[in-house]
Parts: structure tokens; sequence; C-alpha cells
């Protein structure tokens, strides 16, 4: 047992299970710090008989449980820039709590701390999942306690894609032309031409595009169901390709399949073995300067609904686009007004020709 002052304040400091427990008593009582300490060490010592998952972790920093948890992730999934940026915001609030400490009042201090901060709730309850996940038994227990009380979700308005107008995806096309960006003309015809997602266009190597066959091969996706996909190459993106192969040739002479197609360089391209990390900037000013509103990640919703109100079939789309499920693909459609408009003008009955003559 150790009481100490730091500045007026008392502080207490002592091991519990082989781990430091080092606190703030908020006093300067000396006596108020050592009543603090011996009521700090019955709640440790009942929660840490009142558990029944493995002792040794209960009494963990949540930051190091949540380094642990980060080193399976990413040995067991592909993508995981999302889950260290929800991981980060968890362990930036809450990583020097330990893990006998974080119950539901803790969930919902969290929760209020980050929309303080004005963060989305729904990426707020995408971090609380993880921070559940991470703590096992006992965030099942949490868990279901806050979905018992309705508070285990924030309320989060669902963010509704859309379809570009043929007007808009032509401005775009136009704008994209005369960009500075050496990468947004093709980049924007992938989009909307092949339904790639952006982290597919950017990782995109040489050696995927077969001009002579007629097809692109997706790499590294993210589901299971858009790896390794072949999309057909139409004859729009077919010319896109071959005007950006021109330009690519003159700045680097030559062409390897292992080269990305977008290299990375600032201000311009120069490193081809490594892809470009973003295409925010170019995108921003395209769609500024053709007056549209909307998402990178509408153009798939745009090609989806292009192929849907053609008559593609829903296995062709989801062929194309990668997705698993039929409900995923109906998120992304959007039947536009004026083949709805044409649908119902459709099934009109127009009067005959003798009855009109008449």
């Amino acid at each position: 047992m150790s009481i100490f002052p730091r500045g007026k304040i008392y502080w207490y400091k002592f091991y519990f299970a082989g781990q430091l427990i080092r606190e703030s008593s908020k006093s300067t009582s000396k006596t108020v710090a050592k009543n603090a300490e011996n009521q700090r060490r019955r709640e440790l010592e009942q929660g840490f008989n009142n558990v029944q998952t493995r002792r040794e972790i209960r009494i963990r920093q949540l930051r190091d449980v949540a380094e642990d948890y980060l080193g399976d992730y990413r040995l067991r999934f592909r993508g995981v820039t999302f889950a260290e940026y929800a991981i980060g915001h968890v362990v930036r609030h809450l990583g020097e709590k330990l893990l006998i400490d974080v119950d539901e009042t803790t969930v919902l201090a969290y929760q209020t701390a980050r929309l303080k901060e004005q963060a989305a709730p729904k990426s707020i309850n995408e971090e609380v999942r993880f921070l559940l996940t991470m703590m096992g038994e006992s965030g099942d227990v949490i868990r279901v306690r806050l979905r018992k009380k309705k508070k285990l979700k924030l309320p989060a308005r669902r963010k509704i894609g859309k379809a570009y107008e043929p007007e808009e995806t032509q401005r775009m096309g136009d704008i994209s032309r005369t960009s500075r960006s050496p990468h947004i003309r093709l980049a924007l015809t992938l989009a909307l031409n092949a339904g790639m997602r952006d982290s597919e266009i950017k990782s995109l190597t040489w050696g995927q595009l077969h001009l002579d066959k007629g097809y692109l091969q997706v790499g590294k996706s993210k589901t299971d169901a858009g790896e390794g996909r072949t999309i057909p190459i139409n004859s729009v993106l077919r010319q896109a390709i071959l005007e950006h192969r021109a330009r690519y040739e003159k700045k680097f002479k030559t062409i390897a399949d292992e080269w990305y197609v977008f290299p990375f360089g600032k201000p311009r391209p120069s490193d081809p073995t490594r892809p470009v990390t973003t295409l925010k900037t170019a995108w921003k000013n395209v769609r500024k300067n053709a007056n549209v509103t909307g998402r990178w990640h509408d153009h798939r919703h745009t090609l989806i609904t292009q192929l849907a109100e053609s008559g593609a079939g829903e296995e062709t789309i989801r062929q194309i686009v990668g997705h698993v499920s039929k409900e995923v693909l109906r998120d992304y459609l959007h039947v536009r007004m004026k083949a709805k408009r044409e649908a119902l003008e459709g099934i009109v009955v127009q009067p005959s020709a003798k009855k009109q003559e008449e």
C-alpha cells in the first residue's frame, strides 16, 4: 500500500494480480485517499472473482487488449483500415481503463464523448461494436444489457446513394478530359463502366488488363465475391485505357505487368511500383466544375441502375460488381424517374386506328 502526494492531491499505488494500479484519489486528505485505495481494491477483487473469463485478461488495460485484437484482425481480414480507425478512437478515450472497469456506463459515456466530437452515429455504433467484441464474454453481457435498455445503438440516418443522371455523367466525363490529374479520366471511366470500387481502381496493375481478350480482372477486393472477378471491357473503357497507356508509355518509356496503372507521385506520377494513395482532390475538382453533387461510390450505384434499366439480370449485375447477396444489390438500385415514367406509359392502351377515324 502506498499513498503519495502530487501537488496537493493524494494518489495511491498498489499491485493487483501483477498489474500496477496507480490512480488519483482526487482528494487533498490523506485519510480519504487511504479509504479510496481500500475501496478500489475491493472493487477489483469483486470484479476479479465474479467474471468467468480468464482473470489475467480482465485486469489488462484496454489499450493492450486492443493491440492484440488488431494483430489478430490483420491476420484474418484483408480490410483493416476502418478497424484501425474505429479502435483508434476507442483507445484514445478508454485505453487507460482496465477491462474490469468497463461497464454500461462507460459505453454510454463514450457515445456521448464521441457525439460531442461530432462523430457520425453510424461510426460510433461501429466503434462500440469493436469495443464489446474485444472484451469477449464481458462485452457480450454489456451488449445484452444495453440492447434491453434500447441504448446499444445510436439512431443513425441511413445514407442513401444515388444514380447520376446521363447529363451529369456526360459533364463529369468532359471535365475529366481537361483535368490536370493524369489519373481521373480513366479512374472515372472504370468506375462508371466497370463498377470498380475506389480501392480496386487504385490497386489496379497492367497485368490485370487483358485488352487482347477484352476483359480485366479485379485483384484484392472488399468482399470474397469481388476478388478475382472478371469484367468485360466495353468500347468506352477500352478507348480510355488506350489513351491512358499512351501517356503512361511516354512518361515511363515502357510498361511492366506488375506496375500500377495509377502510379504514385506528387505533384506528378513518378513511381510506377507504388499505387496512388488518393483521388479525392481530382474527384472534388471534377465534381465541382461539373456542378454535380454526390459521392465517388455513387458511380457504382449509377452503373447498377443503368444495367438494370437496360434489362440485365440480377446475377449478371452481381458478377460484374461483385456483390454477395440480392439484398445488398437492391440497396444500390435506383430506378430513375424517366425509366419509371416510360414503364407506366408502356401499359397505356392506345385507341385503335379504326376508332380514331370514327
